[in-house]
């Protein structure tokens, strides 16, 4: 009889067992791979929704954390992240539990059962406030001559002329590039992660608009269209420039090389005190500044940003480099002083001042030199104080005061008015020119020094143009026996005998 009993309670007990794992496996609503897709489209629409409200906080020109209305609701009480660690695609592992405090987008509710609806789904063309733009769809139905020029984690970039008379740079999304191929083997959409990716060349062009600049590319217009079965994919249409090319440019002249040094200075300095607050730029490399015309310009800004990093203390205000690190003061407002600027500047120390500016500056100068890339590599100076510095540079070298000890020429040169010297050209190093010894100088006196510097040098001709800081181009040349009229140059012959 006990066996019997304890047979049925075995057997109520098994099949009561049974019975739950039969629950937990075949209802759908317990389904755990369901589940998990459902909290993976859950978790893109987070992202595509923080990125959105991103967009729209730059276009409306407001600081971190003040956007209004719908869109900015569940930006209020979220906590603010350091800047590094907000990287746009952030494509960490989706969260498979949800905490009923969270703010959840519209459409996306919480409860006991965990998330259910539909994910928050963003507007396919965002409305966007820009400026007068003076290109559009039409210009790009006219293009031409379109070749691949590379591209990064996000954005392809593509040269490409339009109506046969405008070289520009056409910036879209990658479709093979990482952030897609990571997004779509994570959550499965190629629209969805397409509608998320596309919202960084948006950040980028209202950046672009909203942050003017010399020093900053210029948006020249944007198209959306249909492609790849995607509706309403976005193309930005910018200025195009050169790649910056470090090992070019360390063989160029100091002049050159103080000029994009000098560039990149105006340009921090209008970033640490722009209409939208202090911007750093997160994804600071030579790769992402070309040169225009001459002029150094940033090109990549979807990595920008304006939200400086809450402290309670100076230890929640470290910067963290390859070579060092710094912790700044945190301020009686909790936020970290100056963070965005000194991270840009020792980002320029660390790119650009220590290759660029001491390297065969004029001796005179390099005490200067010397103390601003000292003082930026320690962080003691702020943007202001080395503006400052460097245009003293400039002023000095401009003005010719950089030679107060220089001694005159003992040699005699002929001067020869409205005359120019064909040929004779021998090479030097630097030269504006790589078939002959183009060089540039303050003054005759300058020009004299230099010649009778150079072993093969015996007269030099002043071209009638001009630097960007005003000083004069001249040809070195190596004899002197063809010289010609020439009504716009001045030739300078050495006397002999």
């Amino acid at each position: 009889m006990k066996r019997h009993k304890l047979a049925v309670a075995a057997g109520f007990c098994l099949s009561f067992l049974l019975g739950t794992l039969l629950n937990l496996f075949f209802i759908p609503a317990f389904d755990p791979l369901q589940s998990s897709g459902r909290h993976r489209r859950w978790d893109l629409a987070r992202q595509t929704r923080e990125r959105y409200e991103e967009v729209l906080r730059y276009q409306q020109r407001q600081q971190p954390g003040e956007v209004g209305g719908a869109a900015g609701d569940g930006a209020k009480t979220r906590p603010a992240m350091r800047p590094l660690e907000r990287r746009l695609m952030d494509l960490a592992p989706p969260r498979l539990s949800a905490s009923p405090t969270d703010r959840s987008p519209p459409g996306l509710q919480l409860s006991s059962a965990g998330l259910v609806g539909e994910p928050w789904v963003p507007e396919t063309k965002l409305q966007l406030s820009l400026g007068p733009l003076r290109l559009g769809c039409r210009d790009i139905s006219n293009v031409t001559e379109v070749h691949y020029l590379g591209s990064g984690y996000t954005k392809a970039v593509y040269k490409a002329v339009l109506n046969q008379s405008l070289a520009v740079a056409l910036k879209s999304v990658d479709f093979g590039g990482h952030d897609i191929d990571n997004c779509v083997k994570l959550y499965g959409s190629l629209a969805d992660c397409y509608r998320l990716a596309s919202y960084k060349i948006v950040k980028e062009m209202v950046l672009l608009q909203r942050l003017r600049h010399p020093n900053i590319l210029q948006l020249h217009g944007y198209c959306y269209q249909d492609n790849n079965d995607i509706s309403d994919t976005l193309t930005a249409i910018t200025e195009l420039g050169s790649p910056l090319e470090m090992i070019q440019l360390l063989q160029t002249s100091w002049e050159d090389r103080f000029h994009i040094c000098f560039s990149l200075v105006q340009l921090l300095h209008y970033l640490a005190h722009s209409p939208l607050g202090s911007v750093t730029l997160l994804d600071f490399r030579p790769r992402q500044f070309v040169i225009v015309d001459g002029e150094l310009k940033v090109t990549d800004l979807d990595d920008a940003s304006n939200e400086e990093t809450v402290c309670t203390s100076n230890r929640d205000c470290f910067m963290e480099f390859p070579a060092r690190n710094f912790t700044l003061p945190c301020s009686v407002d909790g936020k970290c002083q100056s963070m965005n600027e000194k991270r840009n500047l020792y980002n320029a120390y660390r790119f650009f001042f220590t290759y660029l500016l001491p390297h065969s500056a004029p001796s005179s100068l390099k005490p200067l030199l010397d103390a601003i890339v000292n003082a930026t590599g320690e962080l003691r100076w702020g943007i202001d104080e080395t503006a400052i510095h460097l245009e003293r540079v400039l002023y000095m070298y401009k003005s010719g005061m950089y030679r107060k000890n220089s001694t005159c020429s003992t040699v005699d040169y002929k001067r020869v008015p409205e005359a120019t010297i064909i040929n004779e050209n021998y090479r030097c190093w630097p030269s504006y020119h790589h078939k002959g010894c183009l060089l540039s100088v303050f003054d005759a006196n300058e020009a004299t020094e230099i010649c009778e510097s150079h072993s093969q040098c015996k007269a030099f001709v002043f071209i009638n143009q001009t630097t960007w800081t005003g000083r004069q181009l001249v040809y070195f040349k190596m004899g002197s026996t063809s010289i010609v009229p020439d009504h716009d140059k001045i030739t300078y012959v050495k006397v002999t005998g």
